[in-house]
């Protein structure tokens, strides 16, 4: 089991109301789990959900966010740890340095952005972090897709499914760290 998982996502809803209900979840569990959450520092949106989640059950959560999105995405007052850091490359580095692992829910492109840098470093042996995908309603289908087509076309050196664990519901990726299968 993993003692503390950055969690990156989107600072807004999404569309389909099980987006929040999983961000809720997923903290609810980080919580029950004493696992520590590090995650972006957002009130807003999964972001907000997912450590509003992890309070409710009395889990410590990190939150990391650079200067010029404090006021858009709503900082979070009420986390264990705020910490306001001067750019989103600052942001990222410390996630990754605080975590043993790390959770990907829908978001849009800073949230791809922080998967594939942290793909990335796995590829390169930088840190050998896992990375679970939270497939919520199909939501990365199509960029599952798309990676196994970077694999199929030789542009991967590895294959793809030994960094990255992809599950449709947070219970699943909690029954897998408990029967100690990831």
């Amino acid at each position: 089991m993993y003692k503390s998982v950055a969690v990156f996502c989107g600072s807004n809803n999404g569309n389909d109301a099980i987006y929040m209900q999983h961000a809720k979840d997923l903290g609810k569990l980080l919580g029950q789990h004493k696992i520590q959450l590090v995650y972006g520092g957002g009130n807003a949106g999964l972001m907000g959900a997912v450590a509003n989640g992890a309070l409710e059950h009395q889990g410590e959560v990190i939150g990391i966010i650079p200067e010029m999105l404090k006021l858009r995405e709503r900082h979070h007052t009420g986390i264990t740890q705020l910490t306001v850091v001067p750019d989103m490359h600052t942001r990222k580095k410390m996630m990754y340095e605080l975590s043993d692992a790390a959770i990907i829910l829908p978001g849009g492109n800073g949230t791809l952005d922080e998967m594939f840098e942290m793909a990335t470093w796995n590829a390169l042996t930088i840190h050998n972090k896992k990375i679970i995908l939270l497939n919520t309603a199909g939501f990365y289908n199509n960029l599952l897709a798309h990676i196994n087509a970077m694999q199929v076309n030789g542009f991967l050196h590895d294959d793809w499914r030994t960094m990255l664990s992809v599950y449709d519901t947070p219970d699943a990726i909690f029954y897998d760290w408990v029967s100690g299968k990831n």
